[in-house]
């Protein structure tokens, strides 16, 4: 049991509505987390994130893409999730982020406290729907050679991560991509429609950047206390500049590789705290014999977190507590 722990974060397009369901209704710990990072929301936006979350008239099946929900709440949830692990004695000997996901992970190591990452990403949302027009995303469950064999269909939009060797992701303009998509079902491909309402990682939300980046150098940020693997750059961050939290949702995802450079370092567990369990999935793809026993993930659309809770506990590591 002397494997390093990894807490992985997912990003964009892993969030429903009511996920953390039943940790907010059942555990303190989760519940504060959320209650407190919505109160400093509702001040910026003069609304309440968790109210939206957890809306009764919602349900887990329809899209949750409202960029200025989403994108908190995704932090939110893994963030609170996090302090669940915490206080339960279990903590990482990496964090890894993907994405959106990346922003947790800087909280989680200490590059900057929950508040400040909150306010970061509550910009963020507020700069691209203000300067970008919307887009989607596209998760393709082929060989990423497929772009070479039809480039005509793929022309009008762009690869922005293969996340194991049959399945990859595409961004582009909306119409662009419902054509993309009525062309891969007649070709009998499997496809899936991610709920983001922009293009992220392309081209689509270069018209935000300047406005975001102007807003990022007012924060500082600090080394981080618990190393970070990121998939903006497939390695070990050992600091993150202002450039950071705008290169995470623009440039291409390099989660394989990422996870691949941790393997060719030690043999990992790893523990997704994502909404979907997307990243577990991936890294069963990705990781040579028993995954199943290295890998797991806590929340998920059917809402069976407290159970799934129960399962890490074998990973707890009081001795890896890091100082603040």
């Amino acid at each position: 049991m002397n494997e390093p722990l990894v807490f992985m974060f997912s990003g964009q397009g892993s969030q429903y509505y009511h996920m953390g369901k039943e940790l907010f209704k059942e555990n303190i710990v989760f519940r504060q987390s959320m209650l407190e990072m919505d109160a400093i929301a509702a001040q910026r936006i003069g609304t309440s994130i968790v109210e939206e979350i957890y809306h009764p008239a919602k349900r887990v099946a329809e899209p949750f893409d409202s960029l200025l929900f989403s994108h908190p709440a995704i932090f939110m949830v893994e963030y609170s999730l996090y302090k669940v692990l915490e206080d339960r004695g279990i903590y990482p000997d990496y964090v890894l982020g993907s994405s959106l996901g990346e922003f947790t992970s800087a909280a989680v190591s200490g590059v900057s406290d929950a508040e400040n990452i909150l306010d970061c990403i509550l910009e963020q949302a507020i700069v691209i729907q203000k300067s970008c027009d919307k887009g989607k995303m596209l998760a393709i469950l082929d060989k990423p050679q497929l772009l070479n064999d039809y480039p005509q269909l793929f022309g009008n939009s762009e690869l922005i991560s293969i996340n194991y060797d049959s399945h990859f992701v595409i961004s582009g303009e909306e119409e662009n991509i419902k054509q993309i998509m009525e062309a891969l079902k007649e070709k009998q491909i499997l496809c899936q429609l991610l709920p983001v309402s922009y293009a992220f990682h392309s081209s689509l939300i270069d018209p935000a950047e300047s406005a975001y980046a102007e807003f990022l150098r007012s924060i500082s940020f600090k080394k981080p206390s618990i190393p970070v693997i990121s998939s903006l750059t497939g390695s070990c961050l050992h600091e993150m500049d202002k450039h950071f939290f705008w290169n995470a949702v623009r440039e291409p995802m390099k989660f394989r590789e990422a996870i691949r450079y941790l393997e060719s370092q030690h043999t990992c567990r790893f523990i997704d705290l994502g909404p979907s369990g997307t990243l577990t999935a991936f890294v069963k793809q990705l990781i040579p014999g028993d995954s199943t026993n290295r890998c797991c993930s806590i929340m998920t659309p059917f809402h069976q977190e407290l159970k799934n809770l129960n399962t890490v506990e074998c990973f707890r590591k009081p001795e890896r507590k890091f100082a603040r």
